[in-house]
Order: C-alpha cells, then structure tokens, then sequence
C-alpha cells in the first residue's frame, strides 16, 4: 500500500510536519537513551509512560489520517498503520488483528537496531514505544478509546531474535 506521508519543513517556526501534524525522528541515539531511562525508572513506571505517551500521540495522527481519507475499514486501517510505522522510520511490522486481540512482528526496528549499536544484546525486550504504537492500532481498529489494548514484546531482536513479537490483548480482561 501506498498511502500519503508528506514531509515538509516550516523555516520560519523550525518545525517538522508529516501530514501537516508535528512530528520529530529521533536518531537512534535519542531514542535509545530515553528508553533507557524509562527502564532505569521502572519504580516510577518509566517503561509504561512511555508506551502510554506514543499510544496518545499516534493515536490522535492515525485516527485523523482515517477520517482525512475515509477509511472505515478494519483492514485498510491495519494496512496504513503498518507502512505508516516504517514511513516514520519505526521499522517494518506486520500486524494479525482480531478484536479479542492479536499479534505483531517486528523483522526491523529502529530502537533495537540503535540499543544493539549503542550497548549491544539486552535480557529483556526494549520495544516500548512499538508496545504503545500497536495499542492504539488496536484500540482505533475496534473503535475503541485508548488504553483498550495492551501489547507485550515476546521475543525481540535486542534478545537475539531475529525479529521481535507482540502479543496484544484487551486491556483489563474481555472486550463487551
């Protein structure tokens, strides 16, 4: 699929637009570090902050794609949501959706492939932000509010997998 992703420049304000929405890559450095931190801030729920913070933004650029270019479909919403995550540098996913849940898997990611440069094989998955990206992928493909979905990594490529995968599953027990 092909959908729209416009990139532009403001020069005067200094700001980064994708489909007129401000948006910021960061290198891998960046991301990196402040995953890091998050996870050095387990006590203070570091790791589902940061997930949470990507659920919200994403959510709120997706669904407005959605709306923009009238897509109501659960698979075409599937469909922009994967190439929309490799169009903002994320890496390459594939999605397996259903309302009680579903999986995801990962065979590139730009914040594993930064943590392996910068430190090297981790005990545990790092993906984070994907977690947080995949939940609104859900919650907006069920037409449902945030926080409906919570993606765990399984297995990663900062483990030493050759892909990392997710499992996503309602939030709090069953859908109504």
């Amino acid at each position: 699929m092909d959908i729209d992703f416009v990139q532009r420049f403001d020069t005067r304000r200094n700001f980064q637009y994708v489909n007129d929405e401000p948006s910021v890559m960061h290198c891998h450095h960046y991301a990196t570090l402040f995953t890091k931190l998050a996870m050095d801030n387990k006590a203070l729920n570091g790791p589902q902050l940061l997930s949470d913070s990507m659920e919200d933004s994403i959510f709120l650029v997706l669904k407005k794609y959605y709306l923009r270019h009238e897509i109501s479909s659960v698979n075409m919403k599937i469909e922009v949501a994967e190439e929309y995550f490799s169009k903002i540098g994320m890496g390459k996913v594939s999605i397996r959706f259903s309302e009680s849940g579903g999986s995801a898997r990962m065979t590139r990611s730009h914040i594993d492939e930064g943590w392996l440069k910068k430190w090297g094989k981790n005990s545990e998955p790092v993906n984070y932000i994907s977690c947080g990206y995949l939940n609104a992928v859900f919650s907006l493909a069920s037409a449902l509010p945030l926080r409906s979905f919570r993606a765990v990594e399984k297995e990663s490529i900062v483990t030493g997998s050759s892909h990392s995968n997710f499992s996503i599953t309602p939030a709090g027990g069953k859908l109504s």
